[in-house]
């Protein structure tokens, strides 16, 4: 499906594509931008959906690249089925990134993202290898997930909240946790419209599957050391939900890794300061496609 749309100054047109991922899960994929040109997939994270980057495909970013964004299974658009697991491991995940690179003909992509899209992409990573994509830039990216990360490198934007929004039994506990999560995750409140709208995608999450997603123990260590591609970290110094500490130990630990640090920024660079990730990003992806 092709449907166009007037954005600023600029005609974008937008693709819809259905993939199908791991396990048979369909999946709700969009894509703009030049078929020719150098790819970026864009994976967002925790009971957020592909609206969370539209300061990205709607921007020059379009004019010089294939910009793909989709909802991760159980989230937006995209099939939610029922069994846990289909959550907890880590091959859905691997196979669904997977299967957009291969379905869409995406050529060396470059993958960002955003929070829980760091596990993601390493479940990709070290399921498929990296000899398929061009690089990797972790935007708030968590890479740990267990109790020793708790406080350390996930911070109370993020555990205060896992309560309330899991509560499968209490509608009113997970409308005020997503409240409360989402005005958490930038430095300075958004606009009221980004605020409601971002509030809205949040919410439609089942409770169960963002209580699955946490359930998961991580440790990514293993493909952060191996990686060859090129990394760039792009963290918010004021991030209070994934910690800057999350930032310095993929910096540690990823030998191809660089950083981009935020000052006065939470956890959404790229909503935060759009113009800077926006030309930050384009350059890193020139960089890596012809390296």
């Amino acid at each position: 499906m092709i449907i166009g749309a007037v954005v600023s100054k600029w005609r974008i047109e937008m693709k819809i594509h259905s993939v199908i991922g791991g396990g048979g899960v369909k999946l709700h994929v969009r894509e703009w931008g030049k078929a020719d040109a150098p790819a970026i997939l864009f994976i967002h994270g925790w009971s957020q959906n592909h609206l969370c980057w539209r300061k990205q495909y709607e921007s020059e970013l379009a004019d010089a690249f294939r910009l793909v964004a989709f909802d991760l299974r159980g989230h937006g658009m995209s099939e939610a089925p029922e069994a846990q697991q289909q959550y907890t491991e880590p091959k859905p995940w691997a196979d669904d990134i997977a299967a957009i690179v291969g379905q869409l003909g995406l050529n060396r992509p470059v993958l960002v993202g955003w929070s829980y899209a760091g596990f993601i992409i390493c479940d990709y990573v070290r399921a498929y290898g990296q000899d398929a994509i061009a690089g990797i830039n972790f935007v708030g990216a968590a890479v740990s997930l267990d109790r020793a990360a708790f406080g350390v490198l996930i911070g109370p934007g993020f555990l205060d909240h896992v309560p309330g929004a899991t509560a499968g039994d209490d509608f009113p506990s997970n409308v005020q946790a997503i409240r409360d999560f989402v005005q958490g995750c930038t430095a300075r409140p958004l606009p009221r419209d980004e605020y409601e709208v971002a509030l809205c995608w949040n919410i439609v999450v089942a409770p169960r599957v963002r209580a699955a997603l946490v359930t998961r123990a991580i440790n990514s260590d293993d493909v952060l050391t191996m990686l060859e591609r090129p990394v760039l970290m792009t963290q918010g110094r004021s991030d209070t939900v994934v910690l800057p500490a999350m930032g310095d130990h993929i910096l540690k630990t990823c030998p191809t890794s660089t950083a981009s640090w935020y000052p006065e920024t939470g956890h959404a660079p790229f909503i935060e300061d759009s113009s800077r990730f926006n030309r930050e990003l384009a350059d890193f992806v020139r960089k890596a496609t012809t390296s």
